[in-house]
């Protein structure tokens, strides 16, 4: 398998101690201008690790953003004596995979590369193995029209309504009108979910207001900290962070929520009090939801299809019984929210998964128009689901 190894840095004692480790493995860029300026040249390569040294974290994100634009798979390395818990977030969210010390031995960054490129031998053998073929989802030409009709009909129509909501977020309190998150969708893929934001910014200072809320809570799970924010969150020097869409979780509490068996993989809280009065009438009417459109345009989403889940919720359902539920087009809406929507629309996290595999074993074109229409009426509500 072959193997290619980045650095970029000009720091001329860390560059010395990296050469002497990796010998003809290393090529030593100044700036991640030069690598994309080859970038052809490397297309052969199964596996490419980048290792960047840290400078200020404002230049490092747009290297980052930048390899990871052309080279999605590549393995991504920050070069840091010590990172605090917020640089360490930022990081992380940004596309760091692992960190390591400017005087690491052979021993460490060989571990890193031998586990790698394992993982991916592992993904290259299946993918040849005709006996055993990885199970894919393919969206049936049908759906891609139908998703690309009603999507842009709905972006002309609903114009207005966008504006009038970018307005009264903007308005009543700081930070961006849209933002984007890291979702799961169909065959396990990651791609950016669009929401309208309806939290106040320092969601994370309310955390006490609504710890025991989570309506799919189970006692045994004894979790004190599940921080749902926009916003970076800060914990215990020593406390590993692990890194969803809406919260991060430290590593002993996602010890312990995995010992609960996917019991609750499904978060969600009644009368959030870190939402916002215009979040709240968005949230009520799945207003918050429009720029999904965009989504289901890009061919991330379908209308009609499973939910994308967070990074972290999906990680709970990847067990042979709920697998099947990423067999199916990731949607705006699907069966679950219109089954029990309004006053009794409380579902268990094992009604949701099951009717997510459902969907994704009967889906058609008259139940998508079926689970449309109910949507519609099912906007008016006596409360937010």
């Amino acid at each position: 398998m072959s193997l290619k190894v980045f650095y970029i840095g000009k720091k001329t004692s860390t560059i010395s101690h990296f050469v002497e480790l990796l010998n003809d493995d290393l090529e030593v860029f100044h700036s991640h201008f030069e690598i994309l300026k080859n970038k052809h040249s490397y297309k052969g390569f199964s596996v490419l690790f980048f290792l960047i040294e840290k400078e200020k974290m404002e230049t490092d994100l747009e290297c980052i953003a930048a390899l990871r634009k052309v080279f999605p798979y590549g393995y991504f390395i920050l070069i840091s004596e010590a990172l605090d818990n917020l640089e360490g977030f930022v990081y992380l969210k940004n596309g760091i995979l692992d960190t390591i010390t400017p005087n690491v031995d052979k021993a460490r960054l060989q571990e890193i590369f031998d586990f790698n490129l394992k993982h991916q031998q592992k993904i290259d053998t299946a993918l040849l193995d005709e006996t055993n073929p990885i199970r894919l989802f393919h969206l049936p030409l049908w759906k891609r029209i139908f998703d690309i009709i009603l999507s842009l009909a709905a972006l002309i129509l609903l114009f207005p309504l966008y504006v009038i909501a970018a307005l009264s977020i903007r308005i009543e309190s700081k930070g961006a009108i849209v933002y984007k998150s890291k979702r799961v969708g169909s065959n396990y893929k990651v791609f950016n979910f669009y929401k309208f934001r309806s939290m106040f910014v320092d969601a994370d200072k309310r955390l006490k207001e609504f710890s025991l809320l989570n309506q799919y809570r189970q006692e045994e799970r004894n979790v004190e900290k599940i921080e749902m924010t926009d916003e970076p969150i800060l914990t215990d020097e020593d406390d590993l962070l692990m890194v969803s869409d809406d919260f991060v979780l430290s590593e002993k509490d996602y010890i312990q929520i995995q010992r609960n068996k996917q019991k609750n993989a499904f978060v969600k809280f009644d009368k959030d009090p870190r939402i916002t009065k215009v979040g709240r009438i968005i949230r009520k009417y799945s207003i918050d939801e429009l720029p999904q459109l965009i989504n289901v345009l890009k061919g991330d989403m379908s209308i009609v299809g499973n939910r994308p889940l967070p990074l972290y919720e999906a990680e709970l359902l990847t067990k042979d019984e709920y697998i099947d539920r990423f067999m199916a087009p990731s949607g705006l809406t699907g069966l679950w929210q219109v089954e029990k929507r309004g006053e009794a629309g409380k579902l268990s996290a094992e009604e949701r998964k099951l009717l997510d595999i459902r969907y994704a074993k009967e889906f058609s074109l008259f139940l998508d128009i079926k689970i449309i229409f109910k949507t519609f009426t099912a906007f008016i509500q006596k409360e937010n689901v």
